[in-house]
Formats: structure tokens, C-alpha cells, sequence
């Protein structure tokens, strides 16, 4: 099997996309290296093999906005291969890692000979915009208070052996979540040690554990119905 036919994207497509291999090229990057800045014109795609990357936006005031992470068998820069506009966001690598970057004529090629290809990047906008649509929402109706627990609560997933509470790792840094959910991060921290004290998080070598997560999310829950 082609290393391209084993990119979560196209794999079981249904279609020999081994003429592609040529076609691509493979890059190796570490961690803090740019592998997309705002403005750029360049229009080509990268699917995410190995590693993990962040996305942000920034304001032309310099202040940043963490719109989140993204793990192997993710795909980036797909908008300006579609509509040939200059980068919105940057992405750079919190780990090495490998990408595949393919060019937008190739990924069009692609994307419209291949219905199965198409359904899943149509899926996958589709998501983003839905999750988009919920930071925006959080940011309009919740305080600072209510935008920690939904962040953390979206961070996290099941603790191992204690189907009760949930976990956050690796740990978050203080100013990362900040840059999340538009606060300073002394605020983060305030927010961090009332948590605490009411024994609703537990910082464990590496990870934040969430003892309580249904009472974080009856909270938020709560806190959007009062503006309803």
C-alpha cells in the first residue's frame, strides 16, 4: 500500500491513488517551527502524519487567539486550496512530527474525482464550523468562569479506571487556556485555585484530572439557559 493510501483522508477510498506518490512531498518538522503564517499566499495542503501541531489567529494588535490543537490524521490548509485565499490562521508544530503536503490542483484533482475523498473533507468543515459556532457562542453568553469550564471540559477526555472523572493531558499551562478563551492568565489561575479549594481538579504528574465533571457541566449548562 502507498504511503498517500494510508493517510486517514484517503484511506478505503475505494480508488488506487498510487499515482499520487509522486505527486507530494514529505516534511519532517519540530517543535515551534512555523509551518503556516497568516497572509501567505501559498495554497498547498498538509495532511498530518505524525506529531501534533497548534492553530492561532492573531489581531493586528499582536494579541493571539489559540483556536486549538490538531493530532495525526488531521488535514490544514485546505480553505486556500479550495478558494485561493491568503492564510488565515498559523500553525506550528508542539512536537516533531511529519507532514504530507500535497498542492492545491492535486488535492482539487482529487477531491472531485473521489466522492468517498470529498464526503469526508465536507464532513470535517462541517465539524469545524459547528465547533466554531460553539466558541462563539460561549464567548458571547458565558464570563470568563463559565469559558474555563467549557474549555477544560472539550480538553478532556475518561480517566483510565475511574469512569467518574476526566482528564486533561498533558497538564495546560495557564497562559495556553487564556489565549483559549480570551482572558489574562492571571485570571486563569484565579479561576484555577477556586477549582481547587472546592475539589473540582487535581493536578497529577502530567495531567489534570476533572474529579467532578457533571457539576462543571450542569454549571455551564446552567449559565447558558439564564441567558436564554
Amino acid at each position: 500500500m502507498s504511503r498517500v493510501a494510508q493517510i486517514a483522508l484517503f484511506r478505503d477510498a475505494g480508488t488506487d491513488l498510487s499515482h499520487l506518490e509522486t505527486r507530494v512531498r514529505w516534511r519532517h518538522f519540530d517543535e515551534d517551527e512555523v509551518l503556516l503564517d497568516f497572509d501567505e499566499a501559498s495554497t498547498d495542503v498538509y495532511f498530518l502524519v505524525a506529531g501534533d501541531v497548534r492553530v492561532l489567529i492573531r489581531t493586528r494588535s499582536g494579541r493571539e487567539v489559540i483556536l486549538g490543537e490538531m493530532r495525526a490524521g488531521a488535514i490544514f490548509g485546505e480553505l486556500s486550496a479550495l478558494d485561493g485565499v491568503t492564510r488565515s490562521a498559523n500553525v506550528a508544530g508542539l512536537s516533531r512530527g511529519e507532514v504530507c503536503v500535497m498542492s492545491s490542483a492535486v488535492f482539487r484533482e482529487v477531491l472531485f474525482a473521489t466522492p468517498a475523498v470529498a464526503d469526508r473533507v465536507f464532513r470535517t468543515l462541517t465539524r469545524r464550523v459547528r465547533e466554531l459556532d460553539a466558541r462563539l457562542m460561549e464567548q458571547a453568553v458565558l464570563d470568563l468562569r463559565h469559558r474555563l469550564y467549557a474549555e477544560l471540559l472539550r480538553l478532556s477526555i475518561p480517566r483510565s479506571g475511574h469512569p467518574e472523572q476526566r482528564v486533561v493531558t498533558p497538564l495546560p499551562f495557564h497562559h495556553v487556556l487564556a489565549a483559549k478563551i480570551t482572558c489574562r492568565r492571571e485570571q486563569v489561575t484565579r479561576e484555577f485555585t477556586a477549582l481547587e479549594h472546592e475539589g473540582l481538579i487535581e493536578r497529577t504528574r502530567g495531567a489534570l484530572v476533572l474529579t467532578r465533571p457533571e457539576l462543571l457541566q450542569s454549571r455551564l449548562a446552567a449559565a447558558l439557559r439564564e441567558d436564554e
